[in-house]
């Protein structure tokens, strides 16, 4: 009795001791049952942001619509007046207060501009310099006439005529411009402004005639519709290749969609101070692509 109950105990002990050895090996097999220490740690998730090197040389291109409005100034008022120096018509009647003050014109459609650039980064803060070159090609005429018959102080009866043409067409132009930006991991708004210079083609004239009928105080003899002396007379000139400087300012957002290429959408406004007689200001919206390195 007492020997078999020792072989039952005997037995019972075997089978405990196996049942831990196999519970240790399962323990081993399945790290995360020893507790609250992990050892193999999944990796945290990844960034969906992305960080972006900003700073570095950049360049790229793009297109965008513009709009143009070319407002004339004073020019024509000065040309007629020129027209007429040196006479006792011209010195008795203001001709320039007879030439409208012209209207603005306005003329849109697609530019193309390249630019280049580089940045500094200072944390998210981003400051840079940038210039770009745009063909343009918007241009602008207006034509005029006037006519009047005046009698001066001599009893002179003058007739005359103006006819002003005043036009512009921009066929080019750059900017040099800072900018400032704030990064947004791939993302960076920014501000611009810089000067700009432009390439025009201009016409700025007047077309005087001028005839007169007066009678010779001494001998009575009547001179009717005569030519005056120099007449017809044209002021003014057309010119190619003239440079008009002016200021730019504008904003826009760049979005990096790999560590080298970007997008960038762009607003971007240049006024150009009187170019022979013309002042123009260009709106544009643009959107372009570029590579950083």
């Amino acid at each position: 009795m007492r020997t078999r109950m020792m072989t039952t105990l005997g037995t019972a002990a075997l089978l405990a001791g196996s049942l831990a050895m196999a519970q240790g090996a399962v323990a081993a097999d399945y790290p995360v049952l020893r507790g609250s220490q992990i050892e193999d740690v999944p990796p945290p998730p990844s960034d969906m942001g992305g960080n972006f090197e900003w700073s570095g040389f950049y360049f790229g291109g793009g297109a965008g619509v513009s709009d143009t409005q070319f407002k004339p100034g004073t020019g024509l008022q000065d040309l007629a007046r020129s027209a007429f120096r040196n006479t006792t018509l011209g010195s008795e009647y203001d001709m320039g207060q007879f030439v409208n003050n012209l209207p603005s014109k306005r003329d849109s459609g697609a530019t193309f501009f390249g630019f280049a650039g580089y940045n500094y980064a200072f944390g998210d803060v981003i400051l840079g310099f940038e210039a770009d070159y745009t063909r343009s090609g918007h241009k602008y005429s207006i034509n005029d006439f006037i006519a009047r018959q005046v009698v001066t102080s001599d009893g002179t009866i003058n007739g005359w005529s103006l006819t002003t043409n005043q036009g512009a067409e921009i066929q080019d132009y750059a900017t040099a411009r800072i900018r400032m930006g704030w990064a947004y991991g791939r993302i960076m708004p920014f501000a611009t402004f810089g000067g700009a210079v432009g390439r025009f083609d201009t016409v700025s004239t007047v077309d005087a005639t001028w005839r007169f009928t007066r009678t010779n105080p001494i001998t009575g003899v009547i001179s009717n519709n005569v030519v005056a002396s120099g007449y017809p007379l044209t002021v003014g000139a057309a010119k190619t290749n003239v440079y008009g400087f002016g200021v730019t300012l504008g904003g826009g957002i760049d979005m990096a969609l790999t560590d080298n290429l970007f997008l960038r959408a762009e607003y971007q406004l240049i006024r150009f101070a009187d170019v022979e007689g013309t002042t123009t200001t260009i709106n544009t919206a643009r959107v372009a692509a570029g590579l950083k390195f």
